[in-house]
């Protein structure tokens, strides 16, 4: 073990997946196959017990690939919301890939969506919606972004779901909204579409919440039962709430999680505090309290993990693990995306194909079905 994380096992190459989606002739089948995505459940228990998947993504096409294919399994179901600001070409591929799924969709509409804003929130929500008329009876809907990897397997997230704990509780760490946090909601803000949030004046002063809600602050990270989905899209209360919230700061870090202490919302988790393994991420304010330090870089003081990160990350042992970039730290993700699916094959109870199997596995393997010509 001590190897894998000092050294990589294979080179990186020059992705060629977006070509790949986008010029290949090969059927579906074969693509799916290529791009080596597991095509049957691993297991009776995450069978019986289907997850929804919210993913928002922008950039980085094999990154989202990567992701994807990593939360895949054929029971569970999958909405797809693609920036309507991404690239085109970019657009286009991920929507051919999608069409290759019929547990995969993408969102019946796009946000332009800006940090920090509204649009983000709305994002969510739109798949909830297309998620509800879903035929597939999934059990929780979780949300990520595309620079979230997965710690956890599929059966361990089923199986970290049902436990006794959280088995009909929702999952949205956070706690009342501290007085630093309190400009976000006490100013109006506006968003300036694409680019970014600003108040729209240091005089503007927003009115409490509607219905007397106490404001909490949290993660916009979450686990959610399909009753408080339910709740969040039809009850007058979670409505008056979104709309007061659309003129906030970041909502979705608060939205959430003041829903889900209100007594009457399914699942709620009235003193859930910051309970919940959502997300292994280092805080630069977190140094030296809650982890060594980022090894890899701060953006937005949010650590970009290297590849000395993974020990501290597979430690956690949180349910995904935020940030990644393909760009600046590629060993990270290259390896923790080996270790991801060794542990998955290695929890199946059913007979592996060989497809599912990473193109560097194959590769140090000396397989002779190595393939790659889509450059993962």
């Amino acid at each position: 073990m001590s190897t894998f994380f000092t050294k990589r096992i294979i080179n990186s190459t020059v992705s060629k997946v977006e070509s790949f989606i986008l010029n290949g002739h090969l059927r579906c089948s074969n693509m799916i196959e290529d791009l080596h995505f597991i095509t049957k459940p691993l297991s009776q228990e995450e069978e019986e017990y289907p997850l929804a998947f919210i993913v928002t993504v922008h950039k980085e096409l094999e990154v989202f690939v990567r992701l994807l294919r990593a939360i895949y399994m054929p029971q569970n179901v999958y909405c797809i919301h693609v920036d309507a600001k991404a690239p085109w070409e970019y657009q286009k591929a991920v929507r051919k890939l999608v069409s290759c799924f019929e547990n995969i969709f993408l969102a019946s509409h796009s946000e332009n969506v800006t940090y920090a804003g509204f649009s983000r929130l709305q994002a969510d929500l739109n798949c909830m919606e297309d998620l509800v008329k879903s035929k597939i009876g999934w059990k929780k809907v979780v949300n990520l972004c595309g620079q979230d990897f997965p710690v956890m397997s599929n059966l361990e997230l089923v199986q970290y779901m049902k436990s006794k704990e959280w088995r009909d509780r929702n999952m949205t760490p956070g706690i009342k909204q501290p007085e630093h946090m309190k400009h976000r909601t006490q100013l109006q803000y506006k968003e300036i579409t694409g680019v970014h949030v600003v108040p729209k004046g240091w005089k503007l002063k927003k009115g409490p919440p509607p219905h007397n809600l106490q404001l909490y602050f949290g993660t916009a990270y979450y686990a959610l039962t399909r009753d408080f989905v339910n709740f969040v899209l039809k009850s007058p209360v979670a409505h008056d709430l979104l709309e007061w919230s659309k003129d906030t700061f970041s909502p979705d870090e608060h939205y959430w999680v003041t829903l889900n202490h209100i007594s009457e919302a399914p699942g709620s988790h009235i003193d859930g505090g910051w309970a919940g393994a959502i997300r292994a991420i280092k805080w630069r304010e977190h140094e030296g309290k809650t982890h060594n330090g980022c090894k890899g870089h701060y953006v937005r003081d949010i650590c970009i993990y290297g590849i000395e990160d993974l020990p501290w990350i597979i430690e956690k042992n949180s349910m995904f693990a935020n940030k990644f970039e393909k760009n600046t730290s590629p060993e990270a993700l290259d390896c923790l995306e080996q270790w991801h699916r060794n542990k998955v094959l290695s929890q199946a109870t059913v007979v592996i194909k060989l497809s599912w199997l990473l193109a560097t596995q194959r590769h140090i393997s000396g397989s002779s079905y190595f393939n790659s010509s889509a450059g993962i």
